[in-house]
């Protein structure tokens, strides 16, 4: 592409198996999904349900991320609607991020289920040590 062609637009395909009107229920579902259940995402929204937060506080709190990281999450939640972003006209910039009303419902979930992972984890952790038991039984019978 020459560089004085500035007018190309960008073509998004959608994969064939979200052609039906159900199938692209279940691909939206799945994008949202995704995007929410990041590690930081989570951790991000976790910080904002407590109240506005700056982008210092935020790269402060979420241990581990990148300037870029949390720049692009904080994009991608402000446009799902999950986060506002609010600059307020000083000298420098403030700009605060605070979570919204769909994502205090979605922190909500969050909470239930970190709650049903801690009365299940023994259950779990039993579960799978079974199961390699059962398999590497399985693999000694088959020799």
């Amino acid at each position: 592409m020459s560089q004085g062609n500035t007018g190309v637009t960008i073509e998004v395909s959608t994969p064939r198996e979200c052609e039906t009107p159900s199938a692209r229920t279940a691909c939206s579902v799945l994008d949202v999904l995704g995007r929410v259940s990041g590690k930081w995402s989570i951790a991000i929204l976790l910080v904002t349900t407590r109240g506005p937060a700056r982008f210092t506080e935020l790269e402060r709190q979420v241990k581990g991320i990148s300037r870029r990281m949390l720049t692009l999450t904080l994009r991608n939640l402000e446009r799902d609607g999950l986060l506002t972003r609010t600059v307020y006209p000083t000298v420098p910039p403030k700009v605060e991020y605070t979570a919204t009303p769909m994502a205090c419902e979605l922190y909500d979930s969050l909470v239930e289920l970190a709650g049903w992972a801690e009365r299940h984890v023994e259950a779990i952790d039993r579960a799978r040590l079974d199961y390699d038991v059962a398999l590497a039984a399985a693999g000694r019978d088959a020799e």
